[in-house]
C-alpha cells in the first residue's frame, strides 16, 4: 500500500505548525535559560546561606544583642561565604576576581545598611519585635532582589 502524499497546502500548514512550536520552545527555553535558572541558582545558594543568617540572627538577638546589632554580626559573618557560592553556582566571571570581590563587598555592606535600617525601623512596631523571625524574613525578601541584581552587576556587568 502506497503511504498517502499530502497535498501541498495540508504539507504546507503542517510545517508551519512544527515550525512555531519549534519557536515556542526556543522561546521558552531562552526565557528559562537567561530568566529563570539564573534566579533559581541564585535563589539555592542564598538559601543556603539565609538559613544560616536566620540562625545566628535569632540566637544572637534570643541572647546578646539588640535586633540590630544581631542583623549586622550575623550579615557580616556571612557576606564572604555568599559570595563564593555565587562565584561558584551562580555567575560567570566577566572580570578579574579581586575587582569583582571588592564590587560585590561594596555591594554587601549597602545591603547590610538597607537591610539594618529595615530591621531597625521595623523593630519600632511592638508586632515585629515581637516577631523577629516575620521581621527578618520580611526584610530578608526585600533585600533578595537587590542583592540578585547588584551581584549579577559585580559578576557579569549586567
Amino acid at each position: 500500500m502506497k503511504p498517502k502524499i499530502k497535498r501541498p497546502i495540508e504539507y504546507a500548514r503542517s510545517l508551519s505548525e512544527r515550525k512555531l512550536s519549534i519557536k515556542m520552545i526556543a522561546r521558552l527555553y531562552a526565557l528559562l535559560r537567561d530568566f529563570i535558572f539564573p534566579k533559581l541558582r541564585f535563589a539555592f545558594a542564598s538559601a543556603f546561606v539565609t538559613v544560616l543568617d536566620y540562625f545566628f540572627y535569632l540566637f544572637l538577638f534570643y541572647f546578646f544583642f539588640s535586633p540590630v546589632i544581631s542583623n549586622i554580626i550575623s550579615y557580616s559573618l556571612l557576606m564572604v561565604l555568599n559570595f563564593f557560592l555565587q562565584k561558584k553556582f551562580v555567575f560567570t566571571l566577566k572580570g578579574r576576581s579581586g575587582i569583582i570581590f571588592i564590587q560585590s563587598m561594596i555591594f554587601s555592606v549597602i545591603g547590610l545598611l538597607l537591610s539594618t535600617l529595615l530591621i531597625g525601623g521595623l523593630n519600632k512596631f511592638n508586632f515585629f519585635y515581637e516577631y523577629q523571625f516575620v521581621t527578618k524574613m520580611l526584610v530578608t525578601g526585600i533585600i533578595f532582589f537587590y542583592n540578585y541584581y547588584t551581584k549579577r552587576f559585580a559578576f557579569e556587568g549586567k
